[in-house]
């Protein structure tokens, strides 16, 4: 569903500016052409910017340093790179590029889920997908329907994709979330898992405490992520104790979606800073990456 939304809007609007631009270049008012044209195809990065002024504004008392006007320059040039490759060609256009990795002989090698995050689909990490199946690691890569939804709408999808793991290679996954599927895993976990079921958990900008941009929002699933919401305070009290110790949660003082920046991170769990990296962005650094690569390292036979 949400591919074939996102390839409507993108095809649209190419179509709208050059529409624009064509009209325009024929009245005469070639600068109106391409103003209006740059408008509708780059009006996206004014909003980023817009997000960008926000987060700086409402830092507060963060314990997270505060970002500085060159990160978020830099953060920001980062996101308006990143923000059309994701929701304009990954995501619409390349989401199945990479089918989940069931091996036969995946029996004891470790297992990877991933779940992406709000207006995602497994498009999100297709350059993560591909890096695993060239190195054999069984995977699978969720689409979370409906798109806007409940987060407890989810929880059944990820329970069919950790059996999936489980019966495939024997052992319980790694499982990697981008930003609200990081609350989704832990609302499936919550009810669903008891610690045996995940061998570690990895989240990368997941508004874990709830974000600030979230009291603008429209649809279940982005209300529940309010700061100090009662879903987020439900969901808190039923999961066990000591289990934010098997996360590792990657966040930033330039997450243009997810602020103030420890919203972001879990008590006792491993909190990893990426100074000037925005939200989209942060998916596509090597640090969860290499973490990963560290969780799903070959299992002696003693520890299976």
């Amino acid at each position: 569903m949400l591919a074939r939304l996102q390839q409507v809007l993108t095809v649209g609007a190419l179509l709208l500016a050059g529409l624009w631009a064509w009209l325009c270049w024929r009245a005469g008012y070639p600068v109106w052409a391409v103003a209006g044209a740059m408008l509708v195809l780059g009006g996206y990065a004014l909003v980023l910017a817009l997000e960008f002024a926000l987060l700086h504004r409402v830092h507060g008392d963060d314990p997270t340093p505060r970002a500085t006007p060159a990160q978020l320059l830099r953060a920001w040039w980062g996101e308006v790179r990143s923000a059309p490759l994701v929701f304009c060609w990954r995501q619409p256009f390349f989401s199945q590029r990479h089918a989940d990795h069931l091996p036969d002989s995946a029996q004891g090698r470790r297992g990877v889920v991933l779940i992406h995050g709000f207006v995602c689909n497994r498009g999100v990490w297709n350059p993560w997908l591909k890096r695993l199946r060239q190195d054999g690691v069984p995977f699978v890569a969720l689409n979370l329907e409906p798109v806007f939804g409940t987060i407890d709408d989810y929880l059944s999808t990820i329970e069919t994709a950790v059996q999936t793991i489980e019966r495939i290679t024997g052992l319980a996954p790694v499982i990697v979330a981008h930003s609200m599927g990081g609350l989704a895993l832990r609302f499936w976990w919550a009810g669903h898992g008891d610690d045996s079921r995940v061998h570690h958990a990895i989240t990368i900008g997941t508004p874990h405490h709830g974000t600030w941009l979230a009291r603008f929002a429209m649809t279940l699933n982005a209300r529940q992520m309010q700061q100090k919401g009662a879903w987020l305070l439900a969901m808190g009290a039923r999961e066990t104790p000591g289990r934010n110790a098997r996360f590792t949660c990657f966040y930033s003082n330039c997450d243009n979606i997810v602020f103030p920046p420890a919203t972001a991170t879990l008590v006792g769990a491993d909190n990893r800073h990426l100074p000037g990296v925005a939200h989209v962005h942060m998916a596509d650094r090597l640090e969860p990456w290499a973490e990963l690569l560290r969780w799903i390292s070959p299992v002696p036979a003693s520890s299976r």
